[in-house]
């Protein structure tokens, strides 16, 4: 048997973290340790997180701020599990979750996984207005919705999995503030480990509670992809620079609508009626369908402006690596 042990950088969210260790607390496989690194918070989760220690094996860490990726890393030094699963603390687990990855992983075994994410009932109409945007193929969010790839699988830190192999073999994240799992993930494979999805493996994943901090969160991963391809230059693909091309595109409609008439502006309603549909069919709420169609074009936009920001910064005038909203990481 495989033994699991699960990391949780946190920053100034103790209430996510006491959801999540209730989630934790109702798996029907317990045999797994949690352990969870408070990130310099002023806001701390000490006594929320060790009000669980009569439900779970936990370790409770307090460090410097650092950021996620370098916190996950003093977590994974600190667990003693064959196997070591990442979340986010804004992530609440189904019950039968370390049951799953047990059975998989003991049944078919890959040096990492991931899983994909899903919107919980709980969630606010904008979380899963968000939720949509980030899992569907209609924006960004491709195989973040649990959908097999066409390429090699990338594992997202919200919900990864690697072996104690994988991370004595890379040293694990890297000091990248965004896209430090694509990162990850990348020089798994360079290593020659495997990746997999476990579709069945899902969490319940509350991302932004609202357009604003949806935007910065969105911005940075066009940032970080330019970031990316300057660490790993086989890295871009095409389907990256669509969202720049949309924005281009665009614009260029509503040029000419002012000059030959609002008719060539069909083609970006008729994207938003697609987002629209698509969201209802799947939520069956028509406040989320429509809110989605602002979360898809906010989101296609962000990381097309991101993108194109970044490629001016640091492949036209070559500077260094940068992000925006840095010290807004968190919010």
């Amino acid at each position: 048997m495989i033994s699991l042990s699960i990391v949780v950088p946190v920053f100034n969210r103790p209430e996510e973290v006491r959801e999540l260790l209730e989630s934790l607390s109702l798996q029907k496989m317990k045999d797994f340790e949690v352990i969870i690194v408070e990130d310099g918070s002023t806001d701390s989760s000490e006594q929320i997180s060790k009000s669980f220690s009569k439900k779970l094996h936990l370790k409770y860490f307090y460090k410097s701020n650092s950021g996620p990726g370098m916190s996950r890393n003093y977590g994974a030094e600190r667990s003693g599990g064959d196997y070591i699963i990442f979340f986010d603390s804004d992530c609440i687990i189904p019950e039968d979750y370390t049951q799953t990855v047990t059975n998989v992983l003991n049944q078919n075994y890959t040096d990492a996984y991931g899983g994909p994410d899903k919107a919980h009932p709980s969630f606010s109409n904008i979380q899963k207005a968000i939720n949509y945007s980030m899992v569907s193929f209609l924006t960004t969010g491709g195989i973040r919705g649990g959908k097999k790839s066409l390429d090699k699988f990338f594992p997202r830190s919200f919900n990864m999995g690697i072996s104690r192999r994988v991370f004595e073999t890379t040293g694990g994240f890297s000091s990248m503030r965004f896209g430090e799992d694509i990162d990850f993930s990348l020089r798994i494979l360079q290593a020659g480990f495997q990746t997999a999805l476990i579709p069945e493996a899902f969490v319940y994943h509350k991302r932004r509670s609202d357009f604003r901090s949806f935007f910065k969160q969105v911005f940075n991963s066009g940032v970080a992809r330019i970031n990316l391809f300057r660490r790993h230059p086989g890295s871009l693909k095409i389907v990256h620079v669509f969202p720049s091309l949309f924005i281009a595109g665009t614009l260029l409609l509503v040029i000419i609508s002012f000059i030959a008439g609002a008719v060539f502006l069909l083609p970006v309603f008729l994207y938003c009626l697609l987002l629209f549909i698509d969201s209802w069919f799947r939520n069956r709420n028509f406040t989320v369908a429509a809110l989605s169609v602002i979360a898809g074009i906010e989101q296609v936009f962000a990381y097309g402006l991101g993108f194109i920001l970044a490629a001016w910064k640091r492949l036209v005038l070559k500077q260094g690596e940068f992000h925006a909203y840095r010290k807004n990481f968190y919010k």
